[in-house]
């Protein structure tokens, strides 16, 4: 199998395509995508600490002095909001936004939300058994970490069902070359979003993170409303997925299951193997800055850069045996929440849901097993599967 993150077979498994890039072509420019592609841990980890690489380039340069079209004035709402917050931006904004978003943000915080995450956890699992079984990501993937962000932020209960649909039409993205469709959904939502979280900023606030974030001086009513939509985006689309491919990685190697039913103690060093095993973010994308060399191979200013986060976390070189799940993995260096400036804010909330779900659905549903092999969604740069049925 080639490299190809258009190919439904190649996002359903595309580990024995990252096998031969690693050994054969560590680095090379991909034709249909238009990027450079890096595969190997060391270079992957390497690059995500380079500063000659930025998450965006217009800090430095225009759209034409990197050789790129303008982009089309319709997608400027979209990128308002995007470039509103702190996932597509470069030092100096960069580094203001994530101190004073981390102000509002603190591990104490996160920690302190763990019984409610428990609760919910256990609250949506409980349904599942009810009723016998159902699907796992509709059921339990998806409400959890929609719920716990919506709590945070101080959503109205009432208003959270337009959060995912939201969230998954702003991912969509980034997705490689969405189709013009894909960009006006996006738009759409992105306005819709925007003014929501605007009049919900305005009114009198409570003791929730939208009113933590308004009051910390510095940051701007636009800033805020980009924070808050990255906060939902990244704290749940990536959760969700990880929950499922999880799962799926469980059902497919179940000697390792039976350990963690045995073992609920597993459960932390589980959520990480099982991180590393099955990515649900496997790609991210950056832009060089400067001419950089990579594993020998010159990369020029201007170039695009696929920094393969699922390769590296199978790569020989670091991990043993890493085509096989081990719960019990130690150490286990994955980059599943990516390294430098831009490691993922909300990866200790992320690790808590996974825990408190893992742990409610062992306890309560210790029989759980699927009822179909289930379809992987089309998108890669954001991989996760469209349902998960399972009964009890």
């Amino acid at each position: 199998m080639r490299y190809d993150p258009w190919s439904p077979e190649f996002v359903a498994d595309p580990y024995p395509a990252y096998e031969v890039l690693r050994r054969e072509r560590p680095v090379f420019f991909d034709e249909p995508t238009g990027q450079w592609v890096v595969s190997r841990h060391a270079d992957v980890s390497a690059l995500l600490r380079d500063r000659r690489l930025g998450r965006s380039y217009l800090h430095v340069a225009t759209h034409e002095e990197f050789g790129r079209p303008p982009e089309p004035e319709f997608l400027a709402p979209f990128w308002n909001l995007i470039r509103a917050g702190m996932l597509d931006v470069e030092p100096p904004d960069h580094t203001r936004l994530r101190r004073l978003v981390s102000k509002a943000f603190t591990p104490r915080m996160v920690e302190g939300l763990r019984p409610r995450v428990r609760e919910l956890a256990e609250g949506l699992v409980r349904g599942l058994v009810d009723r016998g079984g159902g699907d796992l990501l509709a059921d339990v993937a998806e409400p959890l970490p929609v719920t716990v962000i919506a709590e945070m932020l101080g959503i109205p209960e009432s208003d959270r069902h337009l959060l995912r649909p939201w969230s998954a039409d702003i991912c969509g993205m980034y997705e490689l070359n969405p189709a013009e469709e894909t960009q006006q959904t996006a738009v759409r939502a992105a306005v819709e979003f925007s003014d929501y979280l605007r009049g919900l900023a305005r009114r009198p606030r409570g003791d929730d993170l939208i009113g933590a974030l308004a009051a910390v001086d510095g940051l701007t009513e636009d800033e805020l409303i980009g924070t808050c939509v990255l906060l939902l985006n990244a704290g749940h689309e990536a959760t969700v997925n990880a929950t499922g491919n999880a799962w799926w990685a469980l059902f497919r190697n179940p000697c390792e299951l039976a350990r963690l039913r045995a073992d609920h103690g597993l459960i932390p060093t589980a959520v990480e193997e099982l991180l590393r095993y099955d990515t649900p973010a496997p790609m991210f994308e950056r832009w060089v800055l400067e001419d950089v060399e990579v594993a020998g191979v010159h990369v020029p200013r201007g170039a695009e850069v696929a920094l393969q986060f699922a390769s590296a976390n199978r790569d020989r070189d670091v991990f043993a045996n890493p085509d096989s799940l081990d719960l019990s993995r130690a150490p286990n260096p994955h980059i599943g929440f990516g390294a430098g400036i831009h490691f993922c804010l909300g990866a200790p909330l992320a690790r808590i849901e996974l825990a408190e779900s893992m742990a409610a659905l062992l306890r309560a549903a210790p029989n759980l097993r699927p009822t179909a092999e289930p379809t992987w969604k089309p998108g890669f740069i954001l991989r996760g599967l469209e349902s998960l049925p399972v009964v009890v």
